[in-house]
């Protein structure tokens, strides 16, 4: 945390700030909300126009608590400007985009899966850009949680496998998952400017990257229609899995790297399950119970701080 963020804060703003277990869970969760609101807004608003309004509506929610800061940390900004755009297109523009679209394309559990590919992704950029290695506790925490995960989907039968056909939408997520994985890698060099000043930034920008995009959408396919359910998916999604879910997930990378955040990945589904068990009435099972062992076991081994050595 950067002095300036430490100066605006209240005392309970800097406890939860200081909590990066609790940081990366509250993203997963408001993710999995993400998952079931972004599948059901697929078949009614189209991708670009629903990335476009959602990182909109995140932007002109930052602003007023972002633009104070952004004034001050402009000079930092500019002077790193080239990762601060190219962080915009990949973690902001590019990714929601290309994840909307992947829905209109592919099932819900398909997508589940390849996105437990996330902790993967983080592991190869970290050691193409930055050198760093899975620790063996942290390879060893990411395959026990993917096992959780693969538990709960598959609803603790592998032979539901043979039956997951797969499809372009399988590809177009595949690289926007692989795209989150550069951003998240990415975030660490970012120049040291506060958490308002990277989001208002990040979301404005990305935001902007998909206007050409947008424009050719609107010509191309059906408007989105005004009415309630749309709305409120709209309101939902520029909230807490943009808004929320990219200030806790920041600051969690920054203080404990991509590493050792990105198996917080896996509870996406795991939140996900816990939601159709409340939400939707369907009945918990014993798999449920394993899996989530199982990956809350996995995300404790791999996030956990590696031991001094001597």
């Amino acid at each position: 945390m950067t002095p300036s963020d430490r100066a605006s804060s209240g005392p309970s703003t800097r406890w939860l700030a200081n909590q990066p277990y609790l940081l990366l869970s509250l993203t997963a969760l408001f993710w999995a909300g993400n998952a079931i609101v972004g599948r059901f807004a697929a078949g009614h608003i189209a991708p670009v126009t629903l990335s476009f309004l959602r990182w909109s509506g995140a932007f002109l929610i930052i602003l007023p608590f972002a633009w104070s800061h952004l004034v001050r940390d402009w000079p930092q900004i500019r002077a790193r400007l080239g990762m601060m755009v190219l962080l915009s297109v990949t973690g902001i523009g590019g990714f929601n985009t290309l994840q909307y679209w992947a829905l209109e394309h592919t099932q819900a559990l398909n997508t589940l899966l390849l996105q437990s590919a996330g902790p993967l992704f983080v592991a190869i950029w970290s050691l193409a850009l930055l050198g760093i290695r899975l620790t063996p506790a942290q390879a060893c925490g990411i395959a026990l949680s993917l096992c959780g995960v693969l538990a709960i989907l598959l609803h603790g039968d592998l032979t539901t496998l043979k039956n997951i056909e797969f499809n372009k939408g399988d590809v177009i997520f595949t690289v926007a998952t692989a795209i989150m994985g550069l951003y998240s890698v990415l975030t660490l060099k970012r120049p040291n400017i506060h958490g308002l000043s990277f989001v208002g930034f990040t979301f404005g920008v990305g935001a902007a990257c998909l206007i050409p995009a947008l424009i050719w959408e609107l010509f191309s396919r059906p408007l989105m229609q005004i009415d309630t359910a749309n709305l409120l998916s709209l309101v939902y999604v520029a909230v807490f899995p943009s808004t929320l879910a990219y200030l806790c997930f920041n600051r969690g990378i920054q203080l404990i790297g991509a590493n050792r955040a990105a198996p917080f990945f896996h509870l996406v589904p795991v939140f996900g399950s816990a939601m159709a068990i409340f939400f939707l009435g369907e009945q918990p099972h014993l798999f449920h119970l394993f899996g989530y062992a199982l990956v809350l076991t996995g995300v404790y081994v791999a996030s956990r701080k590696p031991a001094a050595s001597s």
